[in-house]
């Protein structure tokens, strides 16, 4: 039997991203997750951001996101990175842009690997770097009739 390194299946796939979107439309969560099926996976690890109700001790009604033409490019970009450091056979990724109520899907990421622990990394890496870089930008409104800006995600 040949050492588990010297399947092919254990390597990062030749093309793993497989969506990048930012979308005015509601997201689906089982789009994201077929994207990302691939037979050499042993796991798939899957993120799904939601508006929540509050934030910073403050009741929110809802919010809306917008982002720079450059959105996109920069989810690719960093999709590229996140293949580069990890054993990646799939990825994908998708945000929202528009008005979002509480409980909305707001961002939808996954990613497939040959072992759950390098999909956990992966998409965690994933998901933290679009929000720190991705320049989408987040117009929260609150019960009490405030409103405020929230940078990249």
């Amino acid at each position: 039997m040949a050492a588990t390194n010297d399947h092919p299946g254990e390597h990062a796939a030749q093309d793993p991203i497989k969506l990048i979107a930012v979308r005015e439309a509601a997201l689906s969560v089982d789009e994201v997750f077929r994207a990302v099926g691939d037979d050499a996976a042993g796991g798939i690890a899957l993120f799904v951001g939601t508006v929540r109700n509050h934030d910073g001790g403050a009741d929110v009604d809802g919010l809306g996101y917008s982002c720079h033409p450059s959105a996109e490019a920069e989810m690719r970009r960093i999709a590229e990175k996140v293949v580069a450091d990890h054993p990646v056979r799939a990825l994908a990724a998708v945000h929202r842009v528009g008005e979002l109520g509480v409980g909305d899907i707001a961002v939808v990421v996954a990613v497939a690997c040959p072992h759950r622990g390098d999909a956990f990394d992966a998409c965690r890496r994933l998901i933290d770097d679009l929000k720190h870089e991705v320049p989408i930008w987040k117009h929260q409104r609150f019960s009490d009739g405030t409103e405020e800006w929230v940078g990249a995600c």
